[in-house]
C-alpha cells in the first residue's frame, strides 16, 4: 500500500483529534473485509460512503449529548452558542431539587455559560469531530481520483464536495476557537513521535487565507452553482454547491476584517470597552501573534468583493410570500405596510412590498412551509434538523421548549426585553419607551393600556393581531401593537395567541397564552417559566403541536436549518463596505472581472433594501446612510432581528468587540411576579406586569476569556506546541 495512503488512513481509525498514538496499527485490518484503500476508491459506493462519512460529522446541536458535537450551523433545544443577549434558556439552571444535577445547575445553564464558568472540559466535540472530518475528506481528495466507476464530472464534483467540507470545519474550528492548526493535505507519518508531531497554531490570516484557497477551489470543481438557477436535485440539497463555497469564504472575510482580528479597532478606535489585551496574550510560544495587531482596512474591501462574488452569481434572492386578499384559517389577511413613498409604490419584482406579506414571508422561511430544495435564499445548512431519534437536538426541540405549559410545551426558552425592543415600529420608528431602562432612547415612555374587544373586531384597530380568519389580540398590552412584521413571526409576546391547528383535538386549538403568575403559563414554583414573561415563536408553524407533551416531535413540521442564507451575504456586504474610506480594485474569485470597492451608497443599498422591504419596513435614511457610525449601528441591529435563534449573535458580538458592553448590560424583562388580578382590578396599576423590570435571576457578565472557547488540556498535552486561548488553563 501507498505510504501516503497509508498514513492518511491510519490517522483517521486512531481515536485522537489532531494526534494519535497508534504506532502499532495496520490500517488494513479496519477494514472488515480487509479491502484495501485502492478498492474502497475505485468502487463509487464505497466511495460515496467514505464521502457520507466526512458530512456525517456535521451534525448535531447539542454539544454534549450528541454523538458527533456541536460542529453544526446552530439551532437546537440549547445549543449555547445559539443564546445571548437576545435570547434565553432556562431548563438547566434548575437545583436538584426540582430534577436537576449539578452540571445542570452550573455551567450547563444559561447563566452558568454567560458567566464562564464552563472549563476546558466542557463542549469539545467540537475539536475533535471537526479534525476528524478534516481528515476523512482529506483522504477522499487524496484519493478519488482512482475511481473506476464514476465519471470525470462526478469525481470533479466529489472532490469538490470534500474540500468544501475540509475548509467548513475549518471555519468552524476558526469561529469557535480561533486560530488553529492547519493539517498538511497529505496528513501526518502517526509514526514519528509526539516531538516531531507538534504542531503550531497558525494566525488567524493565515487560517483565513487556506479556508478561501480551499473554497475557491471548491467553487472551480463543484457543478452545481446554487441558488433557483442551478439548485441540488431534492435529494442532494445538503450537499455544498458553487454559492456555498463563496459564501463561506466571504463569512471568513467578514470575521477577518472585524476588529477581534483585525487590530481591535472600529473605525480607527477601539470600540466601546475595549483593549487589545486579547491579541497580545493570543500568540504562539515564539511570540508570533494569532491576531493582527495593526488596522488593515483592505480587509473590508477584500470581505465586500468576496460577498459580491455571491451576489454575481445572480442566483439567490430573498423568500417571499404574496399578499393574502382573502383570509383563511391559517392565514388573516394582508396588513398593509407603511406607505413610505418609496416600497409601498412598487411591487415585490419591481423592489417594493406593496404585494408581499412581510410577517408570512419571514414566518414561513423558518417554520417548515418551505424546505431547502425549493427556496431560493437558502445556501447551505444542515437539513431535517427535526430529531426524533435525539430529543436533544433539532429546531424541532427548540419548538418544544418555547411552547407554553398548557400546550404541553416546555415553557423555559424566551426572548430578552432589549430582543423585544430591538424591533422597530411599522413605520420604521423605535418603539416608546425602546431602550429607557439602560439610560438610552429618545426619552420617550413605554405605552400603557391594553388592547379591547371592540379594537379588534369593530373598530379593526389593530389588524395584526388577528389571526387567520379569526379574531385574537383582546386585552393586549399597547407596547405590542403596530410593530413591524417580524416581531409578530417572532415574538410570543403575553396574550399572543397560538394555533394548534394540527391538533385533532380542537379544545387545544388557538389559544391566547399569558404569562400571568399561576395563571398557566407564567411563574410557577419549577423550572418552566418564561424568565422575562416573553417568549419564542420564530420556527413554530400554525399546525404545530405536542401530543404527549416533553420530547414528542412526531407532530412538530420538519425545518430545514439555513446555517447560510442570502439575507446574511446581503447585511455583509453592506457591512464591509460601511467601513472603506477609499476606493480598492479587486479581482472577482475567477478573475473574470475586477470590482471597483468603496464606500458607495447605491452599493450599500444593495445589500440593506432587499432585507429591509421583505420585513415590510422603510429604507433608512439619507442621514444613516451617510454617516458611518449611525449605519454601522442599523446593521448591527438588523442583523439581531434578522437573525434572533440562528446561532450569529453570539458570533457577532465578539468579532465586533461588543461582547464586554452587550453581554455585561443588566438584562430586562416584565415582572412575571404580578398576577393577572394586578391587571384588572387595580385600573390606576393594571400595567404592572407590563412594567419593565431587572431579572435578577439572568446573568449579564462578560470576561475576555469568552472570546474565544478553551481549548481541551488533553490536546494541549499531546501538542506541546500548541497554546492555550487567554484566560484559560494548562492543566488539569
Amino acid at each position: 500500500m501507498n505510504k501516503k495512503i497509508f498514513i492518511l488512513f491510519a490517522s483517521v481509525v486512531c481515536g485522537g483529534a489532531l494526534f494519535t498514538s497508534c504506532n502499532d496499527l495496520d490500517a488494513d485490518k479496519y477494514f472488515v473485509d480487509r479491502t484495501t484503500i485502492e478498492n474502497v476508491f475505485e468502487e463509487a459506493t464505497r466511495s460515496e460512503q467514505w464521502l457520507a462519512e466526512a458530512y456525517s460529522y456535521l451534525r448535531g446541536g447539542n454539544a454534549e449529548v450528541s454523538s458527533k458535537g456541536d460542529t453544526g450551523g446552530g439551532g437546537g433545544d440549547w445549543n449555547p452558542f445559539n443564546f445571548d443577549d437576545d435570547m434565553y434558556y432556562g431548563d438547566r439552571d434548575r437545583s436538584p431539587e426540582f430534577g436537576g444535577d449539578l452540571k445542570d445547575a452550573v455551567w450547563a445553564s444559561y447563566n452558568g455559560f454567560h458567566e464562564g464558568l464552563y472549563d476546558e472540559s466542557v463542549s469539545q466535540n467540537s475539536w475533535t469531530y471537526c479534525y476528524r472530518g478534516i481528515r476523512q475528506a482529506s483522504i477522499f481528495i487524496q484519493n478519488i481520483y482512482m475511481n473506476k466507476e464514476l465519471s470525470q464530472e462526478e469525481i470533479e464534483d466529489y472532490r469538490g464536495q470534500a474540500r468544501f467540507l475540509r475548509a467548513y470545519y475549518y471555519w468552524l474550528l476558526l469561529r469557535k476557537y480561533g486560530p488553529v492548526p492547519i493539517m498538511p493535505d497529505e496528513g501526518e507519518d502517526y509514526t514519528l513521535s509526539y516531538a516531531k508531531l507538534a504542531r503550531e497554531r497558525s494566525t488567524y490570516e493565515e487560517v483565513a487565507n487556506y479556508i478561501s484557497d480551499e473554497m475557491i477551489k471548491a467553487a472551480k470543481e463543484l457543478k452545481a452553482l446554487g441558488g433557483v438557477k442551478d439548485p441540488r436535485d431534492q435529494d442532494k440539497v445538503a450537499r455544498p454547491t458553487v454559492g456555498a463555497a463563496l459564501a463561506t469564504r466571504a463569512i471568513v472575510y467578514i470575521y477577518a476584517a472585524s476588529p477581534l482580528a483585525n487590530g481591535q479597532l472600529q473605525n480607527g478606535q477601539h470600540p466601546a470597552g475595549v483593549t487589545d489585551a486579547v491579541a497580545k496574550a493570543l500568540k504562539n510560544f515564539d511570540g508570533t501573534p494569532l491576531l493582527g495587531m495593526e488596522y488593515d482596512e483592505s480587509k473590508w474591501a477584500r470581505a465586500a468583493a468576496a460577498c459580491r462574488d455571491v451576489m454575481e452569481l445572480n442566483t439567490y434572492e430573498l423568500y417571499h410570500e404574496p399578499a393574502v386578499t382573502t383570509p383563511t384559517e391559517v392565514y388573516a389577511k394582508t396588513v398593509p405596510c407603511y406607505e413610505d413613498g418609496d416600497f409601498s409604490e412598487k411591487t415585490w419584482l419591481e423592489g417594493g412590498y406593496s404585494d408581499i406579506d412581510p410577517m408570512l414571508s419571514y414566518r414561513n422561511l423558518f417554520n417548515g412551509t418551505v424546505r431547502a430544495y425549493e427556496n431560493p435564499e437558502f445556501i447551505f445548512g444542515r437539513i431535517n434538523n427535526v430529531s426524533y431519534a435525539d430529543p436533544n437536538l433539532g429546531i424541532g426541540a427548540l419548538v418544544s421548549h418555547s411552547m407554553p405549559t398548557t400546550l404541553r410545551g416546555w415553557n423555559t426558552h424566551g426572548l430578552t426585553q432589549k430582543m423585544v425592543d430591538a424591533y422597530y415600529m411599522k413605520d420604521g420608528s423605535d418603539a416608546p419607551g425602546a431602550r429607557s431602562e439602560w439610560g438610552e432612547g429618545d426619552g420617550s415612555e413605554r405605552l400603557v393600556g391594553w388592547t379591547t374587544r371592540n379594537d379588534i373586531i369593530r373598530d379593526n384597530k389593530y389588524p395584526e393581531l388577528l389571526i387567520g380568519a379569526r379574531t385574537g389580540g383582546q386585552n393586549v398590552s399597547l407596547q405590542y401593537v403596530q410593530r413591524e412584521p417580524r416581531f409578530y413571526a417572532s415574538v410570543a409576546f403575553s396574550g399572543s395567541t397560538w394555533e394548534l391547528y394540527g391538533d385533532p383535538s380542537a379544545g387545544n386549538r388557538f389559544k391566547q397564552i399569558f404569562y400571568y403568575r399561576n395563571d398557566g403559563n407564567g411563574y410557577v414554583n419549577n423550572f418552566k417559566y418564561l424568565r422575562t414573561g416573553i417568549g419564542c415563536k420564530k420556527f413554530y408553524h400554525p399546525y404545530d403541536y405536542l401530543a404527549t407533551g416533553g420530547h414528542d416531535y412526531s407532530h412538530v413540521m420538519v425545518k430545514d436549518e439555513m446555517a447560510i442564507r442570502y439575507a446574511d451575504i446581503l447585511l455583509m456586504y453592506a457591512e464591509a463596505l460601511n467601513e472603506l474610506t477609499r476606493s480598492y480594485e479587486i479581482a472577482s474569485w475567477d478573475g473574470s472581472t475586477t470590482y471597483s470597492i468603496s464606500r458607495d451608497v447605491n452599493e450599500m443599498k444593495r445589500g440593506i433594501r432587499d432585507v429591509r422591504r421583505r420585513a415590510g419596513l422603510p429604507d433608512y435614511t439619507a442621514e444613516e446612510y451617510g454617516n458611518p457610525n449611525l449605519l454601522r449601528a442599523k446593521i448591527k441591529r438588523e442583523r439581531m432581528i434578522e437573525f434572533l435563534g440562528e446561532a450569529k449573535r453570539y458570533f457577532d458580538l465578539r468579532r465586533w468587540m461588543d461582547a464586554p458592553v452587550e453581554e455585561s448590560k443588566t438584562i430586562y424583562g416584565l415582572d412575571v411576579f404580578q398576577t393577572k388580578d394586578a391587571k384588572s382590578t387595580d385600573y390606576t396599576n393594571r400595567n404592572k406586569f407590563m412594567q419593565v423590570v431587572p431579572i435578577t435571576n439572568l446573568s449579564a457578565t462578560f470576561s475576555d476569556k469568552m472570546y474565544f472557547w478553551p481549548i481541551k488540556h488533553s490536546e494541549l498535552k499531546r501538542n506541546s506546541k500548541l497554546v492555550q486561548n487567554p484566560g484559560w488553563t494548562y492543566n488539569d
